[in-house]
């Protein structure tokens, strides 16, 4: 055997044993029962997701504080503008 050979004959095997892997993960989430192989994967989505949810809401706040400043911003200016018309 070459040494290419014997390094087909490897990537051979670990493909099998990640495709024996695989379907056994899968036939378990067939069987109803909570699998392992994504769990990682999954935890991770998992509290990515909830700091996008907590951006979103430190976003929300900082977009109505905003809103609230620039109406005040524009009441005064309005407030400025009207008091020079009547003077």
């Amino acid at each position: 055997m070459t040494q290419d050979e014997s390094a087909l004959d490897q990537a051979a095997r670990r493909l099998d044993r990640a495709l024996s892997l695989l379907e056994q993960e899968l036939a378990g989430r067939r069987a109803g029962g909570e699998g392992e192989l994504f769990d990682p994967a999954r935890s991770g989505l998992a509290a990515e997701l909830e700091r996008s949810r907590e951006r979103e809401r430190h976003l929300e706040a900082a977009g109505a504080e905003a809103s609230r400043a620039l109406g005040q911003a524009i009441a005064q200016i309005e407030a400025v503008l009207g008091g020079g018309r009547e003077g």
